[in-house]
């Protein structure tokens, strides 16, 4: 059965095709799933999605598994051993950008209790459903990644500018964005 996608998706290519069917704009409320998310969306700044979904396997490993703690620890020896990693975009801010935002996380779940809480309180604990027809109608940033953006940044992280914010938060399922002739708009409502 042919399902109709969000354009975004590339064509003939299945694992653009799973990440979006079972991933993207699901509700998440993992806070290591939150921690892989923005850096994943970090690390796309100025790169393609695409490309970073084929590296993703290789950041995990990179990375300890997105687990902050350990991410936290890393020392500048093991971030500068990054620069080699083919497996992973190569971008000395961006590596060095995991350990300072591992930090920020850190002190965010320590005074809220979890990452989880404090994002999705941006959003009074609902996703926003869009109810767009075209690409077009989606935009690249909104209040909220606004909101969560400067205090991301008033908090040390980087990386976290509004656009990129605004990826995450779709992601990561704080909007449905999937158009509404996609199959998955209806069922993620």
């Amino acid at each position: 059965m042919n399902k109709t996608r969000c354009p975004w998706v590339g064509k003939g290519k299945d694992f653009y095709d799973h990440y979006h069917d079972t991933e993207w704009g699901v509700p998440v409320h993992d806070d290591r799933l939150h921690f892989e998310m923005l850096i994943l969306e970090g690390a796309q700044a100025g790169l393609s999605w695409e490309t970073v979904l084929k590296k993703r396997e290789g950041y995990r490993k990179a990375f300890r598994n997105f687990d902050p703690a350990k991410c936290a620890r890393l020392t500048d020896a093991q971030l500068e051993t990054q620069m080699q990693n083919p497996d992973i975009i190569r971008n000395r801010l961006k590596i060095y950008s995991v350990r300072k935002n591992a930090l920020a996380f850190l002190a965010i779940r320590k005074e809220f209790g979890s990452f989880d809480a404090y994002v999705w309180d941006f959003f009074g604990g609902k996703t926003k459903v869009t109810k767009a027809k075209t690409m077009d109608q989606i935009g690249t940033t909104s209040m909220e990644s606004d909101a969560l953006s400067k205090d991301l940044k008033k908090r040390g992280m980087t990386f976290v500018g509004s656009t990129i914010i605004q990826s995450y938060l779709q992601a990561t399922g704080f909007f449905n964005d999937h158009l509404t002739g996609c199959f998955r708009h209806k069922q993620l409502k």
